[in-house]
């Protein structure tokens, strides 16, 4: 595979060779390597090249191995302004730290009802059902976020979740899980925790819903654009989402090492099924007489996680339904997968027999005993969460003045999101602050090989639900 590579020089166009302009136009030289210079004037709208759009996974793969690499040799500007595509909790965090280290930067991101990528929280009809349907809950193992965690908890954005979590096998067999390490929950729902990052920020403009479709290097900046409508230029960008839409973006961007990097990533496929019941679902109780409020499903392939979302954020003396989120396996997902943005219907029946059956088979009920929830919403991730890693906190090429961030760096938590973010935040500050007068101190990432990544269907917990853990909570055993 070969990467090619030319400097660009940019030099106006003089406006009088172009009658029909009403604006400057630039004619790009490219410095081949007999030094001679052909001039190309900047294509118009109307002859660029068809987007890749659309395209089939190989043409986008050969477009991404020979596109020519961006090499901005002008110097950075001095208050740069850096474009984030992704409002997770990777992108939030780049640009918060961003801040602190004096940078503006505009997040893009495509949400509807609101940021946050895997925080999403969904709340519906006048009965406020309250769903976190995505992340869970999070674990803390680094001391940097930990000091981010503590400081959620004293603002009342986060709090421990006390209720019973472990693992259900079959038949209603629950093991629980050790108190320690804690597990965090947003005290409204994860999608308020997200929403809270924006407020900490007065350098960071939010656009939404946007779906950035282009990115053109031009005049030393990067232009972003939806649908050829333009979304503004930037010094820096980061690319803080990923999946298929991450790869046509970057298929034609002139980002070849960092195009690579990305179609690495390997992404599972995960069915939710959100599920509200009028009365409580008969469930284990620990000796103390707790009842289960979540738990890591074995062996049934159409379910691997469930949790009792009104239990877990309003307690268990709320008069409130029961609103309980399912996932499925990744095995099932990939069995079932379907485009998520036009679910058959045929198959949305099927996954969702499935998984109630799932839920009976867990509980050790009787066929067809368990009742029917009165509201329900199927849901395919169709990029769930990644299966390889590697294993570094960020990506940054120096050349192009682009970097990745993303919880799939480091692993498949909440926690390996936020400390992606904040290092290439603190890797872009450095950057700028050098002038970008020596780019290849400063590449990073660009040539990682990636290693499988272990952990549950539904993500990394680190500090919990281990084998050992599991193991040891065995004289814990509950009865149903």
């Amino acid at each position: 595979m070969t990467l090619l590579s030319r400097s660009i020089t940019l030099t106006p166009f003089p406006s009088f060779l172009s009658p029909k302009s009403t604006s400057p136009r630039t004619l790009i030289y490219c410095n081949n390597d007999d030094n001679s210079k052909v001039p190309r004037r900047k294509p118009m709208n109307s002859s660029r090249r068809k987007p890749s759009y659309g395209a089939s996974r190989r043409s986008v793969l050969k477009k991404s191995f020979t596109q020519e690499q961006v090499d901005f040799t002008v110097p950075i500007s001095t208050d740069p302004v850096v474009g984030i595509i992704g409002g997770g909790m990777s992108g939030l965090l780049c640009a918060l730290y961003l801040q602190k280290r004096g940078i503006k930067s505009t997040v893009f991101d495509t949400g509807i009802h609101g940021l946050g990528g895997r925080m999403g929280t969904r709340i519906v009809g006048p009965e406020a059902l309250t769903f976190d349907h995505a992340a869970q809950f999070f674990t803390v193992s680094d001391p940097n976020f930990a000091e981010m965690v503590d400081l959620w908890s004293k603002n009342g954005l986060v709090r421990q979740w006390a209720g019973a979590i472990g693992e259900l096998q079959s038949g209603g067999h629950f093991s629980p899980l050790p108190p320690s390490p804690p597990r965090y929950i947003g005290v409204n729902g994860m999608r308020p925790l997200a929403e809270s990052i924006i407020s900490e920020t007065s350098l960071m403009n939010v656009v939404r819903p946007c779906w950035v479709s282009k990115l053109e290097p031009y005049n030393g900046k990067w232009y972003l654009s939806e649908n050829g409508k333009p979304c503004g230029h930037f010094d820096v960008i980061v690319i803080a989402h990923n999946g298929k839409c991450a790869n046509r973006l970057l298929a034609s961007s002139g980002l070849p090492l960092i195009a690579r990097q990305m179609k690495r990533l390997d992404l599972s496929s995960i069915w939710a099924l959100l599920a509200a019941f009028e009365d409580p679902l008969p469930v284990p109780s620990t000796a103390l007489g707790i009842p289960l409020d979540g738990a890591f499903v074995d062996g049934i392939n159409s379910l691997s996680w469930m949790a009792n979302n009104t239990t877990k954020l309003f307690g268990s003396q709320t008069s409130r339904p029961h609103c309980w989120t399912f996932f499925s396996t990744a095995a099932f997902g990939k069995q079932n997968k379907v485009p998520q943005e036009s679910i058959p219907s045929s198959t949305a029946e099927k996954v969702k027999k499935a998984m109630l059956d799932g839920v009976e088979l867990a509980l050790g009920l009787p066929e067809n005993s368990l009742k029917r929830p009165f509201y329900s919403r199927l849901q395919l991730w169709g990029a769930a969460l990644p299966t390889n890693s590697p294993g570094i906190p960020c990506i940054f090429d120096p050349r192009g003045r682009a970097g990745i961030c993303g919880d799939w760096l480091l692993g498949s938590s909440l926690e390996a999101a936020a400390l992606s973010g904040m290092a290439l935040a603190n890797h872009i500050a450095d950057y700028c602050q050098s002038g970008g007068t020596s780019p290849d101190e400063f590449a990073l990432g660009l040539h990682d090989e990636f290693q499988p990544l272990k952990g549950h269907d539904i993500g990394q917990f680190p500090g919990l639900g281990s084998e050992k853990q599991i193991n040891k909570a065995n004289d814990l055993q509950l009865t149903t």
